[in-house]
């Protein structure tokens, strides 16, 4: 399947998603607890990630961001679904396929203080990388590591300090520099500036931004900060309890939002204006439970635009415009704002 890409240029994407599915089973209540419930975290998900590109994810908490990069990366196994990379299913790889993959696809955590072994120094974690894949030893490997700190902007000199030496903004670099120890081409951050100061993120934020430029890099950035996704993304998608509901150019996403969740999400960010008069559009109730989803969309019970048809039918994620796609059966039109779409 081809897709023009942001730029608009046609060619095989580097990352393709094919009806992505992870299911937990879980016990139910009773006192054998003898029921079985299915949260379905991620639900029949599909999309491409382009080379060279930095795709943004985006959704409230719980709408399975984090377990997609996961199941992306085969950190865990999807119940079913299809995850192509360079055009091969990777989810039919046996363990030594696996283990030669991890020098072309990895991650960077969340948590920079949790992802490192506090017994390490700096130089062994990292240099845990290249003594797994057997790609460097000794002064070769030494080397590449104090290469690698000062890629991503510390002292060569910390190559022996340990973790609780470090600020955060400090160990987020020691995981940068880990993920990137063994050249890959894709890589996942999953909420890599989520844990840190505001002032620490936008360092951050642009050291991948200039790595991602410097090394060739196709990223997918999962964000819950708006602005920041805004910032260092080419296209955007959105998620919903599972599923995604919007994907799209970043400008497009920002300024001509088609799912009313993608519209209201967008009115809570800050203007920094302080004078600025914004409208924010509350949406009603809670984010349903993903062991009890409710029938047809699942964005339903909180849509100011439901109707009888969205309780009944699953909206299919479809392409409205050239390179915008969303899973709606009521759609905003472009210009068209949610206010004036309820009215």
């Amino acid at each position: 399947m081809r897709l023009e890409n942001h730029a608009g240029l046609d060619h095989q994407p580097l990352v393709e998603i094919k009806h992505l599915k992870k299911y937990f089973t879980i016990k139910g209540g009773g006192v054998f607890k003898r029921e079985k419930k299915e949260i379905k975290a991620v639900d029949d998900v599909s999309f491409q990630i382009f080379k060279g590109e930095t795709l943004g994810l985006v959704g409230e908490s719980g709408c399975g961001k984090s377990t997609l990069g996961r199941n992306l990366l085969r950190l865990q196994e999807p119940t079913a679904g299809e995850v192509l990379f360079h055009g091969e299913n990777i989810l039919q790889y046996k363990k030594k396929q696996l283990r030669d993959l991890r020098n072309k696809m990895q991650i960077i955590y969340q948590d920079p203080f949790g992802s490192l072994n506090p017994r390490f120094t700096i130089g062994q974690i990292i240099g845990e990388m290249f003594a797994i894949h057997g790609t460097a030893k000794g002064k070769e490997k030494e080397q590449r590591i104090k290469e690698l700190l000062a890629l991503v902007g510390l002292d060569s000199s910390r190559y022996n300090s340990y973790p609780h030496e470090f600020s955060g903004g400090q160990r987020q670099r020691v995981g940068i520099a880990r993920a990137l120890a063994l050249q890959p081409e894709f890589v996942v951050a999953d909420e890599p500036v989520s844990a840190l100061d505001v002032s620490v993120q936008s360092q951050i934020i642009n050291l991948l931004m200039k790595l991602k430029e410097d090394l060739g890099l196709t990223l997918l950035f999962i964000a819950h900060g708006l602005n920041v996704v805004r910032h260092i993304s080419d296209r955007v998608g959105v998620m919903y309890l599972g599923r995604m509901v919007e994907l799209s150019e970043t400008d497009n996403i920002f300024d001509h939002p088609a799912h009313p969740y993608t519209a209201a999400l967008l009115t809570t960010i800050p203007d920094a204006n302080p004078n600025a008069k914004k409208e924010r559009i509350v949406l009603k109730g809670e984010v349903p439970s993903p062991a009890a989803p409710p029938s047809g969309c699942s964005f339903r019970t909180r849509c100011p635009l439901a109707t009888e048809r969205c309780a009944k039918e699953v909206p299919k994620l479809q392409e409205i415009r050239s390179g915008h796609f969303v899973s709606c059966h009521y759609p905003l039109e472009k210009g068209q704002s949610l206010r004036d779409a309820i009215v």
